[in-house]
């Protein structure tokens, strides 16, 4: 089942809530494709201004060093910043694992097992206004009751309060019913 949300920025979502088994689900969000028209928009403000230089300079190094910085910024991008989609996978009494898949098809795994996982919240914070995340609230193993770490879900995609809740919504259930059997 999947669902279209909007962004802190405004920009098209998509929530893909996958039910493999009453205690198994998975959410995808899925962030929009990089655009075409920004990439040659960049291309051409630093081609344009490479040319400026060599022209004031008769410099051919400037052009060759400004097509080289540019595919290779083109491709860090891509490999370090631009993420396609963010996925986490809740399974009742074994863990949650989120994936991040970069535009260059690398991926980023993190499992946090159950017995770790004291509860699943909506947090929000400040920043220039209030903005809403999920995160996932790791147990102090010197402190029982205590929060050794938080762990933000959808850093990257960045989904408002009415997509989290639904997530938070299912996770909720998903813990109720692993509580319930232990």
């Amino acid at each position: 089942m999947a669902s279209t949300f909007t962004d802190l920025n405004g920009r098209c979502i998509t929530l893909e809530q996958t039910h493999h088994s009453p205690l198994c689900r998975e959410f995808t969000i899925l962030s929009p494709k990089m655009s075409l028209r920004s990439v040659l928009g960049y291309t051409a403000a630093v081609w344009l201004t490479a040319y400026a230089i060599f022209y004031r300079t008769q410099n051919t190094s400037v052009l060759s060093a400004s097509i080289v910085l540019t595919l290779v910024g083109m491709i860090l991008h891509l490999h370090l910043f631009k993420i396609d989609q963010e996925s986490v996978l809740i399974i009742g009494s074994i863990g949650v694992q989120m994936n991040t898949l970069y535009a260059s098809g690398r991926e980023s795994v993190r499992f946090i097992e159950m017995k770790k996982v004291k509860d699943i919240v909506i947090n929000e914070a400040i920043y220039m206004k209030v903005i809403y995340y999920l995160c996932i609230l790791l147990i102090d193993p010197g402190n029982p009751r205590g929060v050794s770490e938080v762990v933000p879900v959808f850093q990257s995609a960045k989904p408002r309060l009415d997509c989290l809740s639904q997530v938070y919504r299912s996770c909720q259930e998903i813990l109720q019913q692993t509580q319930e059997e232990q």
